[in-house]
């Protein structure tokens, strides 16, 4: 008899107490998507829909320590990077990834949140690209990291999001999903870029709404879940990109903090 494989999800990030972002924002698309959700905690971050308070490093030998807790025990189809604030943090995160290879991972190279407070310091920015973007199958900049990682100003249109999207791949990853939401105009749209394809846009209406908090999270760990239940790469982020629209569409029936709330997780599951 044939035993069910339970698809595993592991987001290695930071913190959010308020739950809208960070490890627990992937756990809770994890678990909306039909997936097991596994963490290793990289910082504790004290936030809320307002700003960053303040964050607190874990031990790099603690990370690798959780991250050998996990893979010697669960079988898992993905991984998920988040908030790698420090370079000590990285490389633990980076070694610990290359003994326990395999899983496909996805780098949302969380740099500024959403209250426009810094997460990454930025020395750990050129290790964050040096260790562990060749080891990603997908990174997930939106256009102000997408700009940061080049030392370029913000792409103003689709032509320059594509061209930074492939410069970017000559940092290593596989592919590279530049993300359009801070643009303007009626549409949000992401696009796909890899090597030797052509570029796959991935197009939504565009939401009026402040409850945008974790919303890049969510949408890398949705595009990390549907790789955990064996969806090919386009099909996944095309997966994650109807989720995340239908969350931040599902966002203003929440009623959560008094700064930039949360999207609707669970929009699917119950009504706010």
């Amino acid at each position: 008899m044939t035993v069910p494989t339970t698809p595993i999800a592991l987001s290695i990030a930071g913190t959010d107490p308020t739950a809208g972002a960070g490890l627990q924002a992937d756990l809770k698309t994890f678990s909306a998507l039909g997936v097991y959700g596994a963490t290793v905690v990289t910082a504790l971050v004290a936030q809320n829909t307002t700003g960053v308070q303040a964050i607190q490093e874990i031990p790099p030998a603690f990370v690798r320590a959780q991250m050998d807790s996990v893979f010697s025990d669960l079988a898992v189809a993905a991984v998920k990077i988040g908030m790698l604030s420090q370079p000590a943090v990285i490389e633990a995160v980076a070694s610990g990834l290359e003994a326990w290879a395999g899983p496909p991972i996805v780098l949302d190279p969380v740099m500024v949140a959403a209250s426009g407070d810094p997460l990454i310091a930025d020395a750990a920015v050129a290790v964050l690209t040096r260790r562990l973007f060749p080891m990603a199958l997908l990174i997930t900049p939106n256009l102000f990291e997408a700009a940061r990682l080049l030392g370029r100003s913000p792409a103003v249109d689709e032509a320059e999001m594509v061209a930074q999207g492939t410069a970017l791949l000559d940092l290593g990853p596989a592919a590279v999903l530049v993300k359009g939401g801070h643009a303007t105009g009626d549409e949000s749209a992401d696009v796909l870029v890899q090597s030797g394809r052509d570029p796959v846009w991935f197009r939504a209406p565009r939401i009026a709404t402040r409850n945008t908090h974790g919303t890049g999270c969510t949408l890398s760990s949705a595009i990390t879940a549907g790789l955990a239940k064996g969806a090919a790469l386009e099909e996944a982020v095309g997966e994650g990109k109807r989720f995340i629209a239908a969350a931040i569409a599902a966002a203003d029936r929440l009623t959560i903090g008094r700064g930039h709330g949360p999207v609707h997780h669970f929009h699917a599951h119950w009504p706010a």
